[in-house]
């Protein structure tokens, strides 16, 4: 074992976790992140799901840095790839033009733009990188986060790194659970929160959002990419929850938000574009000349795919093992059932053209190298971002989200939870644009911790719109800027956030940096 020490560690080096690194260093802070896999970028990249996005984001709606870091994504096709005059010059270049976002890309396109962004801290030696390293332990004394100690998955060492502060910006909060820190994982009760959308009854911590081991495929046709039937395909081509209206390897599943059953076939037909493939496409051959690419690529993270048998937290590393593995066994199965059985509009089935594409979730057998979480982990907060606060239906004749005094930055995304594991179906509500508060980033103890991802003082409710990626990144970022104002300032968090003088002025640097901190008034009026 050896020892480092850093004036600000970050545990996870996803979409938060970048955003925090890169605002502590602009503050000139040395930051030393961890990542356990060897690709930084979270959702973005090592479980490659392109950016759910409002429909404002080109205008406003997100920090400065993750519009530039758009603008960056989009700059690296044009220079790397022999884009058409029209695409090139589309200053909304959409590389994949998925249905789902307007910014699909390749998960190596955003991996290679942060790393750029963090090139130069890493050069001057403000931010030291350490890939493929996991929380073991976390040292705490009285009420404060002393050191964490990691493990080398390379090597087999431990490492235990000494922070004036700690970020949690792992991607289920692990940070909380080996500090002890007050937290909530899975369903409140309505008699806790009041929500309309919470559950009956007592709440259940083992109720979480699915988990979806995403993939990447492109289509030729006339090939045979056929993979080896996967050991556990019978289980998945018979299973089918009493909620679900057919087997859940079909065409047919329900739309999250009116519940009525729909059939989305993999291609477009009769000049039907509601289809699967171009849902989350992350590659689009139209913009190149004819020959450059023989297929589109597209992302699988569909309901087909969501993994809801059980949970990932508050459960032991066999249970834990034993579902990450039926994630995958999941969309294994989903794929070879699409090459082999799956039903075509010309009356045949399957198509055996499409391809796993390891090259571009950079694994050796296709599948993402993490799985996709939407659900983590939640601190106990100063405050708690509850329905009420931003949902529609919960806000009566209210015609915006709650304002708060204390905000720290902006979001817009409905309430949109994927079945869970308790049973539990699609619930999808309208909510309106809605302001983060500070105080769901203050832990009601530890003094010295933050959270920087999806694990803030929101509820298994409002995570629903709270866990998407501009807004994480806007988390991560005001967290690696939060921890530097108070070293600079001997501040804690708790103080920041309840004087006002330190708060006003917190805010005042959140702005400079290009953090928009409200909504302008006639778009905090349209809900979503």
């Amino acid at each position: 074992m050896y020892e480092q020490r850093a004036e600000i560690l970050i545990v996870g080096g996803g979409v938060g976790g970048i955003a925090a690194a890169l605002a502590a260093a602009d503050a000139g802070h040395r930051v030393v992140l961890t990542e356990p896999t060897d690709w930084i970028g979270g959702q973005l990249t090592a479980q490659a799901v392109p950016p759910d996005e409002h429909q404002w984001i080109e205008e406003f709606g997100c920090t400065a840095s993750y519009r530039r870091l758009r603008t960056s994504v989009r700059d690296y096709y044009r220079r790397n790839y022999p884009l058409l005059r029209e695409a090139r010059h589309d200053p909304q270049l959409n590389p994949g033009l998925g249905a789902v976002s307007r910014l699909c890309a390749e998960p190596t396109a955003w991996l290679a733009v942060l790393l750029e962004r963090l090139a130069p801290h890493r050069a001057a030696g403000r931010i030291r990188l350490l890939l493929q390293h996991v929380p073991q332990a976390v040292h705490c004394a009285d009420d404060r986060i002393e050191a964490v100690t990691l493990l080398d998955g390379r090597t087999g060492d431990q490492l235990t790194v000494a922070a004036d502060y700690v970020l949690d910006a792992t991607e289920l909060g692990d940070v909380l659970d080996l500090a002890g820190a007050e937290h909530v994982m899975g369903s409140e009760s309505q008699a806790q929160t009041g929500e309309p959308h919470a559950l009956p009854g007592d709440p259940e911590p083992l109720d979480q959002q699915a988990v979806t081991w995403c993939f990447a495929v492109d289509h030729l046709p006339g090939e045979d990419h056929t993979i080896d039937r996967p050991s556990e395909y019978q289980y998945w081509r018979r299973h089918q929850e009493d909620w679900y209206p057919g087997p859940q390897l079909s065409w047919t599943h329900p739309l999250p938000r009116s519940m009525e059953n729909v059939n989305q076939a993999l291609f477009a037909f009769d000049g039907d574009a509601f289809d699967q493939w171009h849902f989350r496409r992350l590659l689009y051959r139209g913009h190149y000349p004819a020959g450059v690419f023989d297929s589109d690529i597209t992302l699988v993270n569909w309901p087909h795919n969501d993994y809801w048998l059980g949970p990932l937290v508050g459960v032991g590393q066999a249970a834990r093992e034993k579902h990450l593995a039926g994630a995958r066994q999941l969309s294994l199965s989903l794929l070879y059932w699409m090459q082999t059985e799956a039903p075509r509009p010309d009356g045949g089935f399957g198509y055996p053209g499409l391809r796993l594409r390891p090259d571009v979730m950079g694994t050796p057998d296709g599948l993402a190298k993490d799985v996709y979480v939407r659900e983590s982990r939640r601190i106990r907060a100063e405050f708690t971002v509850l329905e009420q606060h931003v949902g529609v239906d919960a806000r009566a004749d209210l015609a915006c989200a709650a304002t708060f005094s204390d905000s720290v930055g902006i979001g817009s995304y409905r309430i949109d939870l994927h079945p869970s594991t308790g049973g539990r179906t699609f619930v999808d509500i309208a909510s309106w644009p809605f302001q983060i508060p500070l105080g769901a980033l203050i832990p009601v103890r530890l003094a010295n911790m933050l959270p920087a991802a999806k694990n803030i003082g929101t509820t298994h409710i409002t995570n629903g719109c709270y866990r998407l990626h501009p807004v994480e990144w806007n988390i991560g970022e005001v967290a690696g800027a939060l921890a530097a104002y108070c070293l600079d300032r001997k501040l804690t968090p708790h103080q920041v956030r309840n004087t006002a003088v330190h708060l006003t002025d917190f805010q005042r640097l959140l702005r400079h940096k290009g953090v928009e901190l409200a909504w302008p008034s006639q778009v905090a009026a349209k809900h979503i």
